[in-house]
C-alpha cells in the first residue's frame, strides 16, 4: 500500500515515528536477512504510526510486516561527498522502486560530490520524480529554510549536532524545532538525540509536527552503554 500525503499527515500528527535501523558492525545487523521488521512490529504494537528505516530491503520488509507508511533512506558514503543519507540519484531511484512513502535525503549545505547545492539537488529529484514525498534532513535553521524554499514536503532536524557547524548538545535541538516551525509552512519533524520520553514531548511542545525516536528504542547496544556509563560514573564518584 502506498499512502497519500494527506493520509500520512493525518497519521503522524502529534505522534511518534520510530526509526528502526541497523548498520553493518552493529549487533542487530544480520547480513543474510534483516531483523528490523521485528523492531517495526514492536513499534507498531506500541502505537507508532510511521517507521523510518535504512536500506531497500528494510523498506520492503517493514512495509510488508506493518502496513505503516515508511520513511526510507539509504546511508552510503562516497568519496568527495560529505552527505551520506541518500546522497545520489542512485539511492533515490532504489527507494522509489522499493515504494518508500517518503524519501529522506541530506539537505545540509555541506560539500556534495556532484557539485550541486542542496536546493539544486532537490530540484534534480523533483525533475525526475515530481510527485514523491521528500524529507530534508538538516542541521541548522538556514538549511531548513533553504530546503523548504526548494520544495521539500517535510523538514527534519535529524542532523543537528552531527555537522561541525551546527549546535552541539547532548539533547534534542528544541530551539531549531521552535524557530523552524514558526517560519516554514510544512511539517517540521523533530529528530536527533531524543533519549527520553519527556524530550519527545518537549519536541512536540516546541512545535514539531511529529517526533522521530531511534536509538533510544531500537539500538540495544546504545541503550546498554547509557546505563553502563551511569553506573560507572556512580562508582567513580
Amino acid at each position: 500500500m502506498k499512502y497519500t500525503k494527506k493520509e500520512i499527515l493525518d497519521l503522524i500528527k502529534g505522534g511518534l515515528i520510530i526509526s528502526c535501523q541497523a548498520l553493518p558492525g552493529e549487533p542487530l545487523y544480520v547480513e543474510e536477512k534483516s531483523i528490523m521488521y521485528l523492531m517495526a512490529r514492536a513499534a507498531k504494537r506500541a502505537g507508532a504510526k510511521c517507521i523510518r528505516t535504512n536500506s531497500v530491503r528494510d523498506v520492503r520488509e517493514i512495509k510488508a510486516e506493518t502496513g505503516l507508511p515508511v520513511i526510507g533512506l539509504i546511508k552510503q558514503v562516497y568519496e568527495g561527498y560529505e552527505p551520506y543519507i541518500t546522497p545520489t540519484m542512485k539511492e533515490v531511484d532504489e527507494l522509489v522502486e522499493a515504494e518508500a512513502d517518503i524519501i529522506a535525503t541530506d539537505c545540509t549545505l555541506r560539500k556534495r560530490g556532484d557539485g550541486l547545492m542542496a536546493g539544486e539537488w532537490i530540484t534534480e529529484i523533483r525533475r525526475r520524480y515530481g510527485d514523491i514525498l521528500l524529507m530534508a534532513d538538516i542541521s541548522t535553521y538556514e538549511e531548513g529554510v533553504n530546503a523548504w524554499k526548494a520544495g521539500v514536503d517535510f523538514v527534519g532536524t535529524t542532523l543537528s549536532g552531527y555537522t561541525s557547524y551546527s549546535r552541539q548538545q547532548d539533547g534534542p535541538d528544541l530551539e531549531l524545532v521552535r524557530t523552524l516551525s514558526q517560519t516554514v509552512d510544512i511539517p517540521v519533524i523533530g529528530e536527533g538525540k531524543v533519549h527520553y520520553p519527556g524530550q519527545a514531548v518537549e519536541m512536540l511542545d516546541a512545535g514539531a509536527y511529529a517526533v522521530v525516536v531511534g536509538g533510544a528504542i531500537t539500538r540495544p547496544l546504545e541503550i546498554a552503554q547509557r546505563f553502563m556509563a551511569a553506573v560507572e560514573n556512580r562508582e567513580q564518584s
